[in-house]
């Protein structure tokens, strides 16, 4: 198999997970590269354990705005389940729904109370009306329209790819850098590319174990990676958490700082929980600050449906 250069196809067009890197820059010829997955130590590919690799998880965001009257300020939060489900063959299925929204603290819930407590709320939002409830809505589910296939630091992979990719870290490390650069990625986003690829195999892709621990070894040796030990998520579960220093971009709006916290449940090798926090001029800048913690992941046969009420 060789690599190809078509552009990463996004398997959770909801803006999960770290941020997308990507521009175009050295151009590399995928006639070139020769991806050579370890069949030699993995020759049998391992069948799936259901018709499909799922993740379930429950988002958190703060709205940017504050809500109520004169002293009665206070800020608000949703939730929102949003499930996917990918076959063996490389089809996705994404499901939503929101849950609802409510003050974010406790001071909150006073102000709001004082306010009236009121259950649905409008705000103008750059010209149209943002409307907002405190009663879940219906949600939806809705099949990905995108090539059948996996998507990994640029790269289609088949799932019997998928199944044969370095069990090492440092071999990991190097496919997914030659992926990137097939991918034409940016010299200096390269890193950054890699990190969020390593990422995605510990929650989204039907990777085998040795290749998620992999993934896992392979986080702390990238650039603004950092060991933060024993962490919990908001379910009470423990995990090893890593820290992910995005750095600092300048816009129009100013300049803005992002880090990525993850915590890995290490027996499994699989993702628990990921956050998201910026700030723009050292102040919070919640349009990107956001949690993700992974209800459910790993191999079912039940069908696509509507998430569930929590």
């Amino acid at each position: 198999m060789k690599f190809v250069t078509t552009p990463a196809r996004s398997l959770i067009a909801l803006g999960l997970g770290l941020a997308t890197v990507g521009a175009m820059a050295l151009p590399v010829s995928a006639d070139t590269l020769n991806l050579r997955l370890t069949a030699a130590t993995r020759s049998a590919t391992a069948p799936a354990q259901g018709a499909y690799w799922h993740t379930k998880m429950l988002r958190t965001a703060t709205f940017p705005w504050q809500f109520g009257k004169g002293t009665n300020r206070y800020r608000l939060e949703q939730q929102r389940v949003i499930e996917m489900w990918t076959s063996p063959d490389g089809k996705v299925w994404v499901g939503q729904r929101n849950l609802g929204v409510h003050p974010k603290s406790a001071a909150d819930e006073e102000a709001w109370r004082r306010d009236g407590s009121p259950a649905t709320w409008k705000r103008a939002v750059n010209g149209s009306t943002v409307s907002l409830s405190s009663e879940p809505d219906k949600g939806g589910v809705f099949p990905v329209k995108a090539p059948a296939t996996f998507s990994l630091a640029g790269q289609r992979l088949s799932y019997e790819q998928l199944q044969k990719l370095p069990a090492d870290a440092a071999g990991l490390k190097t496919w997914l850098e030659k992926a990137a650069r097939a991918a034409k990625v940016n010299a200096d986003a390269v890193d950054g590319y890699v990190t969020q690829a390593l990422t995605t195999l510990l929650r989204d892709l039907p990777a085998p174990k040795e290749v998620r621990a992999s993934a896992y070894k392979a986080l702390p040796t990238m650039p603004g990676v950092r060991s933060l030990g024993a962490s919990k998520d908001s379910q009470g579960r423990t995990g090893e958490g890593l820290s992910v220093d995005h750095g600092r971009t300048r816009q129009k709006a100013g300049t803005i700082a992002s880090t990525t916290e993850l915590i890995v449940d290490t027996d499994a090798m699989l993702l628990l929980a990921e956050s998201l926090t910026s700030t723009i001029n050292g102040k919070p800048f919640l349009d990107k600050t956001w949690t993700e913690t992974v209800l459910q992941v790993g191999w079912t046969d039940d069908k696509p449906s509507v998430p569930a009420l929590q």
